[in-house]
């Protein structure tokens, strides 16, 4: 009866919603960075299906239905660079190579750091698209030669660590343009970095809105480029 129950997609997006909506409560109770309302949905649904004994494929029945609004919740980013197109304009340039910078720097990071602990050129080719969104990162991989669920893995984190401590960050290195903030956040940590982005300003959140397809863009170039 129970694994008939877990098997329903409901169970899934029930279990999804719910999370999150603890997670947000939680997070305007502490009112903490480290409270965000993913990292906690995820480690209670995690700890739910460990807890219960709650078979992955059964989750996915209908943790999938919520998977399939994250495409149009991404092209949902284009109407905030609509609406700060002519900040866009008058900043051109630096969007385009602050974004192809920091894509540089996001691969050579990980190159320089798996050579320096000796990690296996797999994992290092699984980790290299670590800073844009889970459908070009995947695409990425697989042309490395790389290992999808650690990519996966990694894209995730990312965009986690991104949307908890980019605020501090900010803060932390005194940047004052809202550009430059959006561009670091998207560039850094893609769609899940933007939504705290977006909580932060709207320049900022249209600037890392745009960030996430140019970084995403540069990244599968500058892969190119590595495998040759």
């Amino acid at each position: 009866m129970w694994n008939d129950l877990t098997s329903l997609p409901l169970f899934g997006v029930i279990l999804c919603l719910g999370t999150y909506l603890l997670g947000h409560w939680v997070s305007r109770k502490v009112k903490s960075p480290l409270a965000n309302p993913l990292v906690i949905a995820v480690a209670l649904t995690i700890a739910v299906l460990q807890l219960f004994h709650i078979p992955l494929e059964s989750f996915k029945n209908g943790g999938d239905f919520i998977a399939m609004f994250l495409p149009p919740a991404t092209a949902a980013l284009a109407l905030s660079i609509y609406r700060q197109y002519p900040v866009l304009k008058a900043n051109l340039w630096p969007v385009l190579l602050g974004s192809a910078v920091g894509s540089a720097v996001s691969m050579g990071s990980v190159v320089a750091l798996c050579r320096l602990f000796r990690i296996e050129e797999q994992i290092t080719a699984s980790l290299l698209a670590k800073s844009v969104t889970t459908a070009i990162a995947i695409e990425i991989t697989r042309q490395q030669g790389g290992i999808v669920p650690v990519t996966v893995a990694a894209v995730v984190f990312t965009g986690i660590l991104g949307a908890v401590f980019a605020p501090a960050l900010i803060k932390l290195f005194r940047v004052k343009d809202p550009v430059a903030a959006g561009l670091a956040i998207g560039t850094a940590s893609h769609a899940l970095g933007t939504t705290k982005a977006l909580e932060l300003g709207e320049v900022e959140g249209a600037m890392s809105s745009i960030a996430i397809g140019i970084a995403g863009i540069m990244t599968v170039v500058f892969a190119m480029a590595v495998s040759h």
